[in-house]
């Protein structure tokens, strides 16, 4: 039996483990990851670990655990002034939105004019929202709504839409949901005439008719990506690929991530995405153990806060506010 503890540790560590593989490949096309590495199957170096995504991730969830239901905007803008905009952060893989946030921040706006700028559509929040999933475990909307009080501090439209149409996949795969039902919970967060929406649907729908993940990777990347624009941190096309690798994957841990890991554009994220869906749907034991040894403790390279934070004991903690939540008064 898979208990709500292995699907909160299988997500988190699984946002983890995809973000620390995927960060060698990050920004690179899959003809160059290809060209340089053949097929990437595991980690390259000694060094390798989580970088942004998964700090953002301790963070966001640190945050929740401290104020829980009583969670707004305002909270998490006077976290991150606290503790994000500090000299000892190196803000080392950090996004464009956090970056034009955390200036907003300093120049006195508040959320959600903090998040309203000319990157607000990138995947810095898709990338943070699994602890709002793992802890509104069974209730989509409740993690959606978790989602945008977080996001609007350095986000908005798509940039919000696709981090709720996250929050609310993992939300559903913490209950061991059909893989469809999980993908028609992000589906059902997100005004149908979104570009999120419209990306997750082509992506499933090609991801669905593919033969595995890596006929899949292919077609995914020449509908979807946009190659034609210099940064690779879109919100819509990284939770379009994410969505299409996990359709590939029919669910499977290690071939969604390692597909998102060679697809090219912002690997990190999209293995981080796939990662904390497939974690929490299949729980921690289908997490190769060599991974999780790498990742299991944040080394703070970007928000100092999050330094030393062990990231089964938050993913515990958060999997006790689940079972509060879903208990009936």
């Amino acid at each position: 039996m898979i208990t709500l503890q292995d699907r909160a540790r299988g997500s988190f560590l699984g946002l983890a483990v995809g973000d620390a593989l995927g960060s060698p490949t990050e920004g690179k096309t899959p003809e160059q990851i290809s060209s340089k590495w053949g097929r990437v199957t595991d980690f390259l170096s000694e060094d390798q670990g989580g970088s942004d995504d998964t700090e953002y991730a301790l963070f966001s969830a640190k945050l929740l655990l401290e104020k829980k239901k009583t969670l707004t905007s305002n909270d998490v803008a006077t976290a991150w002034k606290r503790d994000i905009i500090k000299s000892d952060n190196a803000y080392k893989g950090a996004g464009f939105s956090e970056i034009i946030a955390i200036h907003n921040l300093l120049n006195g706006e508040q959320p959600p004019q903090s998040g309203q700028h000319l990157h607000s559509w990138s995947d810095g929040l898709a990338m943070r929202v699994a602890p709002f999933g793992i802890a509104a475990a069974g209730d989509p909307q409740f993690a959606a709504h978790l989602a945008q009080i977080d996001g609007v501090v350095s986000h908005s439209g798509e940039g919000i839409f696709s981090g709720q149409a996250v929050a609310a996949a993992v939300a559903v795969a913490m209950t061991g949901a059909p893989l469809k039902k999980i993908i028609q919970a992000a589906l059902d967060v997100i005004p149908k005439d979104s570009w999120t929406f419209a990306s997750i649907n082509r992506g499933v729908k090609i991801g669905s008719t593919s033969n595995d993940v890596w006929s899949s990777l292919e077609p995914l990347h020449s509908s979807i990506a946009c190659s034609y624009y210099i940064w690779t941190d879109v919100a819509p096309e990284a939770v379009g690929l994410a969505f299409g690798l996990i359709a590939a994957a029919q669910g499977n841990f290690e071939d969604a991530v390692l597909g998102a890991v060679n697809i090219g554009r912002d690997t990190d994220t999209i293995a981080a995405i796939a990662g904390a869906i497939c974690g929490a749907s299949r729980g921690i034991q289908v997490i190769p153990e060599r991974w999780t040894k790498r990742i299991s403790v944040s080394r703070g390279i970007c928000i100092n806060a999050v330094k030393n934070m062990n990231i089964s004991e938050i993913s515990d903690e958060l999997a006790l506010l689940a079972e509060l939540w879903s208990k009936k008064p």
